[in-house]
C-alpha cells in the first residue's frame, strides 16, 4: 500500500508561516534555501533602480522576494520570484494581506548556484503560462540577463549589453554590467 502526501492550499502554506522560505507548486510544498550574499547583492542592483523607477513615473508597484503570487488552483500555486512587477491598472486597492492573486507583470528570476537549468527553465514557463508577461533570469555564473516575453524567443544580454523594460516599463533600461558589479 503507498500513501501520498495531501496537496497542500495557498491558504494552508499562508496559515503556517514557520515553515520557512517556500513555493507551493501544484499543492506540493518545495522548500527552498535562502539565498547566498551574491544573490542577494544581484538581487538589489534589479530592485532599487527598477524600483525607484516604477515609483517615480507611477506605473504600479515592486515587490521583494518574499511576495508570493497564487498563479494557479486545484491544485495550488504560489510562486515567488526574486523581484516582481504589477502594474497600476492591475493592483487591488487595498493590497491584500495575503499572497498576491495572480502573476506579476514582470518576474525577475537570479539563478542560485545550486539550481538546475531544466529547474529554472521550468519555472520561466510557469511564470509564462501563469500569464506573466515578461521574465527575466539572470544568471550570475554567466553574468547574462535572458528575457522571455510571452512565447516569443527570448533574447540573450551580456555584460555590454542594456536592459531594456521596453514595453512594459517604457524608458527603463539598466546596464548587465550594473546588475553584477
Amino acid at each position: 500500500m503507498t500513501t501520498t502526501e495531501p496537496l497542500i492550499t495557498a491558504d494552508d502554506l499562508l496559515r503556517t508561516p514557520d515553515l520557512g522560505r517556500c513555493e507551493l507548486v501544484r499543492g506540493e510544498l518545495i522548500r527552498t534555501t535562502p539565498a547566498g550574499s551574491e544573490h542577494g547583492s544581484i538581487t538589489i542592483n534589479i530592485t532599487t533602480p527598477l524600483s525607484i523607477f516604477v515609483s517615480r513615473a507611477g506605473l504600479g508597484r515592486v515587490f521583494s522576494a518574499d511576495t508570493g503570487f497564487h498563479v494557479a488552483h486545484d491544485p495550488d500555486t504560489v510562486r515567488a520570484p526574486g523581484v516582481a512587477f504589477v502594474a497600476a491598472d492591475r493592483l487591488p486597492s487595498p493590497l491584500p494581506k495575503g499572497f498576491f492573486p495572480g502573476p506579476p507583470d514582470l518576474a525577475v528570476e537570479v539563478v542560485s548556484p545550486d539550481d538546475r537549468d531544466s529547474q529554472v527553465l521550468a519555472k520561466v514557463r510557469n511564470w509564462l503560462d501563469a500569464g506573466c508577461r515578461v521574465v527575466w533570469l539572470v544568471d550570475p555564473r554567466r553574468e547574462t540577463v535572458r528575457v522571455f516575453q510571452g512565447r516569443s524567443e527570448d533574447k540573450l544580454l551580456r555584460v555590454s549589453d542594456t536592459l531594456s523594460g521596453e514595453p512594459l516599463l517604457p524608458g527603463f533600461s539598466l546596464a548587465v554590467a550594473e546588475i553584477f558589479k
